[in-house]
């Protein structure tokens, strides 16, 4: 019993179940492809979203900051960097957090008016969430913090060819039900984070139909696109992050609940949000990090410039099922026996095992899934997340696991102590 007192006790568990039949429950669907100032709320043409909690536009440093700048001269917001430096600094283009908006953002995360995202709703609980779309296989993204003549390129593809295809196919299908995808993924070698292999190629089957269907109609750009969601293992990561956050919001605001409903990452912090703490951003220090990097790359070039693709861990996913993916040592080093003695550390930190999303060498036992901060502080063992790793040039340099700051943890039971006193 904590300090809190078995009142207490019993009012958090009540809250901690109904956080996990919620996250258990949810059906998340990808019923349309839309540009971000159509689909998103509050979202506006001077508007850009980067990842975590929002900072003051002078907090915002490297390559989340140069990758928003790069947002607002890929909308033609101003006609050079000094020139969105100034709009910037008065305000006259507005930075704001992803999640604030209904989505979530790879590193550095950035969405601008016109480019295209992914809509899922739950249908379940009838909340959305959104992403926006994979860039492709340069490791210069915007989303790590780089813009040129090439990422620009890139970008205009993705809205002008990539997007209208998929757009119209998914209309077809009347929609497509993502979690029967995660769930066979799973038992593929995926664990829908840093690996998508295998949730890829199943979304591709499911669009096949309605693809040869445009394709017979006369659109020739259907090969094109279909190439873009084959050319690597990351395009189905913008769904599973979709998906994860239109899930962990029917989690999120249950009142005494314990349970972590997002985790964020900006160029200055860790942050959380607890489903019974409102909206407030519990901040910490950044994660530790394991890494494996690309040819040429050493440790002091790693920095942070944000992230939120750990909404997948906050739902039983990418790093909580890591027993799920042998295939990640490749790219991102261990072995798959701290894989599995790492997945197994998990169940001690979360409500309970996932009904849906399974881990085959577990025998088929369900991914841990919700988060408790007290049993984080209870027990010592922190969430481990599957990530990306930028350079402080801009790029990605690597892969890697990254480990929360057990101070996190510490402030967000302490918060949620005052908010519910014995």
């Amino acid at each position: 019993m904590t300090a809190m007192g078995k009142g207490g006790e019993a009012l958090r568990a009540r809250a901690n179940q109904e956080a996990f039949r919620r996250l258990n429950e949810s059906e998340p669907v990808l019923v349309d492809i839309l540009p971000a100032i159509e689909a998103l709320p509050g979202m506006t043409r001077e508007t850009i979203l980067t990842s975590g909690p929002a900072l003051p536009w002078k907090d915002y440093i490297g390559g989340q900051r140069d990758a928003i700048i790069g947002g607002a001269l890929f909308e033609g917001l101003a006609p050079d960097r000094a020139g969105a430096e100034r709009r910037l600094a008065a305000g006259e283009i507005k930075v704001d957090g992803c999640h604030a908006h209904a989505c979530v953002g790879s590193l550095a995360g950035i969405y601008t008016a016109s480019m295209p995202v992914f809509v899922v709703r739950n249908d379940t609980f009838g909340n959305v969430g959104h992403c926006n779309f994979y860039e492709g296989t340069n490791p210069r993204r915007l989303n790590y913090g780089v813009y040129d003549e090439g990422v620009r390129e890139r970008l205009l593809y993705v809205n002008n060819v990539v997007a209208p295809v998929l757009r119209d196919a998914v209309r077809a299908a009347g929609g497509i039900p993502l979690k029967p995808i995660i769930k066979r993924a799973l038992h593929l070698g995926d664990e829908l984070h840093s690996r998508n292999t295998a949730a890829s190629l199943l979304l591709t089957r499911e669009l096949v139909p309605h693809l040869l269907a445009l394709a017979r109609g006369g659109r020739a750009d259907v090969e094109e696109a279909v190439a873009a969601m084959t050319a690597d293992h990351y395009f189905f990561l913008r769904l599973s992050m979709a998906a994860g956050k239109a899930t962990a919001d029917a989690a999120h605001g249950i009142e005494g609940s314990s349970v972590v409903s997002a985790i964020a990452i900006n160029c200055r912090a860790f942050a959380m949000r607890i489903s019974g703490l409102g909206d407030a951003w519990i901040n910490g220090p950044h994660p530790t990090v394991q890494a494996k990097l690309f040819d040429g790359h050493t440790e002091d070039e790693i920095t942070w410039m944000g992230g939120e693709s750990t909404i997948t861990e906050t739902i039983g996913l990418g790093g909580f099922a890591q027993a799920a993916a042998f295939p990640l040592q490749a790219y991102q080093g261990g072995s798959p026996e701290a894989m599995v003695e790492r997945n197994l550390s998990l169940y001690k930190i979360t409500v309970g095992e996932n009904k849906d999303y399974q881990i085959p060498f577990l025998r088929y036992r369900g991914t841990p899934t919700g988060i408790d901060i007290f049993k984080v502080l209870e027990t010592g063992i922190v969430p481990v997340m599957d990530a990306g790793i930028a350079g402080r040039d801009g790029g990605q340099i690597g892969a890697g696991v990254v480990s929360a700051s057990l101070d996190c943890f510490v402030s967000a039971v302490q918060a949620y102590r005052e908010r519910y006193p014995a």
